[in-house]
């Protein structure tokens, strides 16, 4: 006698990654023998880690062949799990939800929230954060990703310290010392980083999350001011969540 074919997973959830949060998720939702679960990435890292399930990588071509990947992969439900400095990305789904129908949240991670004792400058964006570092101080620690380092190239009488999983692309700063790691890091090595490289700024941008978290609270023992981009906008009338807890009880509350 022949055994049952296994029954086709009745939702086929797209996961727009490249976050601690989309890689969780995926590792829950490839335990549900129901749910068939893709996760997409934008491929700027050479070896990315790889979350359970399926995977893609590279852009989809706008937002029409998002929409298009959709439908004809037969999603039933998108989560936009990008990083929140990813904005295109986000709008880009929006629109595709608009366009396809199908169900989209955002799970978005809390940003972070200065503690007694913090010296935190604010930046609305890399431009802004660029013009301000040079009151701030001469030995950046600059935390913002390899793909913008562009904008903070003019700075001539800055040292720059970068920490990145790939070398970055010029044009760079010309003082420029780049170290090649992948986090998370802990408190003790942001202590250590800091001290070894007689660091008098951090620039960061508004990420959220515990994994790099660390960074400030060793620049807040240290006293070194920290300058912050906020984050960009959001596409407006998009459900949100703020863990994979709360994601995963939006897709049960959508079946």
């Amino acid at each position: 006698m022949s055994a049952e074919p296994a029954p086709l997973p009745a939702h086929h959830v797209l996961i727009l990654g490249g976050t601690t949060e989309a890689r969780r998720l995926a590792e829950a939702l490839a335990l549900d023998p129901s749910c068939r679960v893709t996760t997409s990435l934008a491929g700027r890292v050479t070896a990315p880690v790889l979350p359970p399930g399926e995977t893609r990588i590279g852009g989809f071509g706008g937002v029409a062949g998002l929409a298009a990947w959709i439908v004809v992969h037969d999603v039933t439900r998108v989560i936009d799990a990008t990083h929140p400095f990813a904005e295109r990305m986000s709008f880009h789904a929006a629109e595709a939800q608009a366009l396809t129908g199908v169900p989209l949240l955002a799970l978005r991670r809390p940003g972070w929230t200065p503690e007694p004792g913090d010296d935190w400058i604010f930046a609305d964006s890399l431009a802004d954060a660029a013009a301000l570092l040079p009151g701030l101080g001469t030995r950046a620690f600059l935390t913002t990703g390899r793909m913008g380092l562009h904008t903070f190239a003019h700075l001539t009488d800055t040292w720059f310290l970068v920490r990145s999983v790939d070398p970055p692309d010029a044009p760079v700063p010309p003082h420029l010392e780049v170290l090649l790691a992948r986090g998370p890091f802990t408190l003790d090595d942001e202590r250590e980083l800091l001290a070894r490289h007689r660091i008098d700024v951090l620039v960061t941008k508004d990420s959220g999350g515990s994994a790099t978290a660390p960074k400030l609270t060793a620049a807040r023992e240290a006293g070194i001011p920290v300058l912050v981009v906020r984050r960009p906008a959001v596409p407006e009338g998009v459900a949100e969540a703020d863990s994979v807890a709360a994601a995963l009880r939006w897709l049960g509350s959508q079946v």
